[in-house]
C-alpha cells in the first residue's frame, strides 16, 4: 500500500415566571435564598385563579401578533434578495450587494415606470446577469461587506428551506422496558468487534426507535421525542448523588469541570468564582436559583466514559457529555443553538423543552454555535413538550432551544454531543491546501506570475467594466486553474488528517477484565529478591494478536515518515495530553496495515508482511508494549 506523504408531546404548562433575582445580587457569589425566591404557592394562586376564556383570548392574541412579526421580519429578509427569472434551472449565487440590489427594489415599488436614469441602471443590472448566466454558473459577491456563504437557489424560486420541520415523536403509550444499563453493559463485554458493540448500545440508547428509520429520517433532518413512559430506563447512567459524591470527593474546578449559570429577565449571567468547587459553595448556588453544569463527566464517572468510549466506535466521530442540574423553577441558559448533534436523556425530574427552527439557511447545520437570543426574537416552537425521566429528546445543530424546571420538580439530564466539525466542508479545509501545494510543485502554469496590469482592471471597485476583455480573460483563466487542481486532490491523505484529528479527541477504550488480562497491563513483571522478574514475555511466530479496537490507531504519512496516532494514552479530560505517535519503519508499515484492517480476527504473527520472523515479532511486541494490541490468550513470562 502506497502512503501518501504530505506536509412531541405539546403541553400546556405556563412558562415559568422569572424569579425576582437581580443582577447585583447574583454578581456575590454567595446570596440570601430569602432574598432570591418569591412566595410560590401565593403566586401560582393567583395564576389558577384567572379567567380561562381570557387566557385563551389573550393567547390567541399574543400569537397572531408573533405571526405577524415573523412575516415582516420574512419580508425584510427577502427584500436583500435579487429576485432573477431565468429560463434555465441554473444554480446561482444571488447577489445581495445592498447599494445595487436594494436600489432596484426600491426603485420599483416607489416608480415603476422609473426615471430615465433608473430604467439605464436596470437595464444594465439585467444585461449584466444575462452575460454572466452564458459564463458562469454562479456570481461572485461585489464586495467583502456580502457574506462568503450567500445561498444558493434555484433561478426561478424564492428561498426554500430543504429540511423537514415536523418534529419526530414515538407514539407508543405503554412503558418501554429494555434491558437495564447494567445488564446491557455486562452483555457488551461479550461482543469482540468493538463497531458491533458500539451499535448494540446505540440501538438501547434510542430504543423503540430503529437505528435504519432514525439515520434515514431523522439524523441531521429534525428533532425527535422518544417517550418511554419508564423512569428506571436509564437508571445507573448518573445520578444526583453520583453528582454530590463527586464535589466530595474529587477535586472538581469552577470554570474548568464546573460551570454555575443563571437566567432571570431574559438575560443569562455565570456566577463561577475560582479555585476548587467546594460542596458547602455549590449547593449554596443551587439552593438559591443556579444551574450547575459539569463539563466533563467522563473524568470523574467511570460509567459515563465506558458510555461515551463505546459510542465514539459507531459515529466516527469524538463523543462528548455535559450534566446539568437545574433547580426548580429555574432556567440556566438563554435560547441557542449549537454545532452539535445533541442527546438529551432526562436522569431525574422533569424540564420543560422548546425547540425552533433554524431562522434561515444559513443557521442550518451550522458550523459555529449561536450567540444567546432573547425571547422577542423567538418564534413559535416546533417542539414544546416535558421531559420525564427515561425519555430522550434528540434535536440536530441549529435548531435553537431553551429549557426550563417545572416549579414542583428539579431537574437532571445529560446531553450525549457528537459530529462537531465533522462536515464535507471540514474535510475540503484539509483537502485544498495539499491541493495547492501538490499543483504548484507539479504545473508551472500554477507558479506563472500574474499580468501586469490586472490590479487595473480586477477587483471589486472595477467589477462595472464588464466590457473589458481583459477581465474575460482574466476569469477564463482561474476557472481553468480551478479544475485542473482538482486532479491534485489528495482525498485519501485529507482523510487521514481528520482520522488524525479524530484520534487526538477520542477518549481512551475501557478495557474489560478478559481484554486486560490479555494486554501488556496485566504483564506479571515484578520486583522480588533484588532484582526484576518475569520481565520478558513469551511472543512467538504462532502466537495470535488483535488490535485493541477498530479505531485505536490510524496511519498516516507526515514529512517523509510514516506515523502510527494512537488513543490508548489520551486522557479523559479533552486534548488535556498531546497527541500520541510512533514511527513506524516503511519496510513494517504492510504489517501494521494488515492488523488495522483485520480487526476484529486474530492474525499469527509470522502471517505479517513485515520482513524477517524477527522483525515480525519485534514489530508485534513494540505494538504490544505500547498497549495498542491484545493476545489471543494472557502470555506467559519467559523463565528468569
Amino acid at each position: 500500500m502506497l502512503y501518501v506523504l504530505t506536509s412531541a408531546r405539546n403541553t400546556s404548562v405556563r412558562p415559568f415566571q422569572a424569579l425576582s433575582l437581580t443582577r447585583a445580587t447574583m454578581a456575590d457569589s454567595r446570596v440570601s435564598a430569602v432574598s432570591v425566591y418569591r412566595n410560590l404557592e401565593a403566586e401560582n394562586g393567583l395564576c389558577n385563579q384567572t379567567d380561562g376564556s381570557s387566557n385563551k383570548t389573550n393567547q390567541e392574541k399574543q400569537k397572531h401578533s408573533l405571526h405577524l412579526s415573523r412575516r415582516r421580519k420574512i419580508m425584510k429578509k427577502k427584500r436583500k434578495y435579487l429576485k432573477v427569472k431565468l429560463e434555465s434551472s441554473l444554480d446561482i449565487h444571488v447577489v445581495n450587494n445592498a447599494e445595487i440590489l436594494h436600489g432596484i427594489n426600491d426603485c420599483a415599488k416607489k416608480d415603476p415606470m422609473g426615471s430615465r436614469a433608473k430604467r439605464k441602471i436596470n437595464s444594465k443590472r439585467v444585461r449584466k446577469i444575462k452575460r454572466m448566466k452564458l459564463k458562469s454558473k454562479k456570481f461572485e459577491a461585489l464586495s467583502n461587506d456580502v457574506p462568503t456563504n450567500c445561498s444558493t437557489v434555484k433561478s426561478t424560486t424564492a428561498f426554500k428551506r430543504t429540511f423537514p420541520t415536523k418534529p419526530f415523536e414515538s407514539k407508543d403509550a405503554r412503558p418501554w422496558t429494555g434491558p437495564s444499563l447494567s445488564i446491557l453493559l455486562r452483555d457488551l463485554r461479550h461482543i469482540q468487534n468493538s463497531k458491533e458493540r458500539s451499535a448494540k448500545l446505540f440501538e438501547w440508547l434510542i430504543a423503540p426507535v430503529a437505528p435504519k428509520k432514525f439515520f434515514s429520517d431523522i439524523w441531521e433532518k429534525t428533532p425527535a421525542l422518544i417517550r418511554r413512559h419508564n423512569s428506571n430506563y436509564y437508571k445507573g447512567f448518573f445520578s444526583s448523588e453520583d453528582f454530590d459524591r463527586i464535589l466530595r470527593e474529587d477535586h472538581v474546578n469552577f470554570g474548568v469541570n464546573l460551570d454555575v449559570t443563571s437566567y432571570f429577565d431574559g438575560e443569562k449571567e455565570t456566577h463561577t468564582p475560582t479555585g476548587r468547587a467546594l460542596p458547602v459553595v455549590v449547593w449554596d448556588f443551587y439552593k438559591n436559583g443556579c444551574s450547575l453544569r459539569l463539563m466533563n463527566p467522563q473524568a470523574f464517572s467511570g460509567t459515563v466514559w465506558n458510555i461515551l468510549s463505546i459510542l465514539q466506535e459507531s459515529f466516527g466521530s469524538m463523543v462528548g457529555a455535559n450534566i446539568y442540574l437545574t433547580p426548580p423553577g429555574n432556567q440556566g441558559f438563554a435560547p441557542h443553538y449549537d454545532d452539535i448533534e445533541a442527546f438529551v436523556i432526562q436522569l431525574e425530574g422533569k424540564k420543560c423543552w422548546r425547540v425552533y427552527d433554524p431562522r434561515s439557511n444559513e443557521e442550518v447545520l451550522p458550523g459555529i454555535p449561536s450567540r444567546n437570543f432573547t425571547q422577542q426574537e423567538m418564534g413559535t416552537p416546533i417542539m414544546d413538550t416535558v421531559l420525564e425521566a427515561g425519555d430522550m429528546l434528540y434535536f440536530p445543530r441549529g435548531f435553537i432551544h431553551q429549557a426550563n424546571c417545572l416549579p414542583e420538580m428539579y431537574s437532571l439530564h445529560i446531553t450525549l454531543s457528537t459530529y462537531q466539525r465533522n462536515t464535507w466542508g471540514d474535510l475540503l479545509h484539509k483537502l485544498f491546501p495539499g491541493a495547492l501545494d501538490l499543483a504548484i510543485e507539479d504545473d508551472v502554469e500554477f507558479r506563472e506570475g500574474l499580468p501586469l496590469d490586472y490590479l487595473d482592471y480586477m477587483g471589486v471597485q472595477n467589477s462595472e467594466r464588464e466590457d473589458d476583455p481583459r477581465r474575460e480573460s482574466f476569469n477564463k483563466k482561474v476557472y481553468n486553474l480551478m479544475r485542473k487542481l482538482l486532479k491534485y486532490a489528495p482525498i485519501d491523505a485529507a482523510v487521514d488528517q481528520k482520522a488524525k484529528d479524530f484520534i487526538h479527541d477520542c477518549l481512551p477504550p475501557v478495557l474489560t477484565k478478559e481484554e486486560l488480562a490479555c494486554t501488556v497491563y496485566s504483564a506479571p513483571a515484578r520486583w522480588r529478591d533484588g532484582g526484576p522478574r518475569n520481565v520478558v514475555l513469551q511472543i512467538r511466530g504462532s502466537t495470535r494478536i488483535r488490535m485493541l479496537r477498530s479505531n485505536i490507531a490510524r496511519l498516516c504519512g507526515e514529512n517523509g515518515s510514516i506515523l502510527l496516532y494512537y488513543t490508548i494514552e489520551n486522557s479523559r479530560d479533552y486534548h488535556k495530553e498531546e497527541e500520541k505517535c510512533i514511527e513506524i519503519d516503511p519496510e513494517l508499515a504492510d504489517g501494521v496495515e494488515l492488523l488495522l484492517c483485520s480487526y476484529p480476527q486474530y492474525i499469527k504473527v509470522d502471517s505479517l508482511p513485515a520482513g524477517s520472523l524477527d522483525d515480525k515479532i519485534s514489530l508485534a511486541a513494540a505494538l504490544y508494549e505500547k498497549g495498542l494490541l491484545m493476545t489471543e490468550y494472557p502470555l506467559l513470562p519467559k523463565r528468569d
